[in-house]
């Protein structure tokens, strides 16, 4: 019997839906400038260690990450120099807006990173932090410094790819 298949896409059950919106980032801050800065080589998804007062800074969406990094020491990750604000309905209990945070990791990767570090030109920067399934996370990369010449040629290849999208956009309004 051709033609009498019903075989199309079925509708998400309510549980589907709820673990779809669960799985779903909450982005709270990104690290614009280390992707320019830096030649990314390897990115990791780590967990954080956070405070009561910390996790409320960061739900209501305030965050920077532009001067972290990532500290190795006694075989720990250590998230270094984020700003999360104090959280304004906070009492004598706030955290520091600056203190080092404890990064969650597997030991292989704490490892593979302590010796990439270790070489000359590699460090370990943040590139966002977000929240999923209700736990903050934070995504770390392994990266090379760029040399001034990279910087200008990656913003000569922005400015490129903007001319031809505009051009292009101006060719199919036509």
């Amino acid at each position: 019997m051709a033609g009498t298949s019903t075989q199309g896409a079925k509708k998400p059950t309510q549980a589907q839906r709820a673990k779809e919106e669960a799985d779903r980032r909450t982005v709270v801050a990104r690290n614009k400038k280390a992707r320019f800065d830096y030649h990314i080589d390897a990115t990791y998804e780590a967990g954080l260690s956070l405070t009561g007062t910390e996790v409320k800074s960061l739900r209501a969406g305030r965050a920077s990450l532009v001067d972290g990094w990532v500290e190795i020491e006694g075989g720990e990750a250590w998230l270094q120099g984020v700003h999360i604000p104090e959280y304004t309905e906070g009492t004598w209990t706030n955290h520091p807006v600056r203190r080092k945070r404890k990064l969650l990791l597997h030991r292989e990767e704490i490892d593979k990173l302590y010796s990439k570090v270790r070489e000359k030109g590699h460090t370990i920067v943040p590139l966002e932090l977000y929240f999923v399934r209700g736990k903050a996370k934070v995504v770390i990369a392994l990266a090379r410094g760029k040399k001034e010449y990279d910087k200008r040629h990656t913003l000569r290849e922005q400015q490129d790819t903007r001319e031809a999208q505009r051009a292009m956009s101006l060719r199919l309004n036509r």
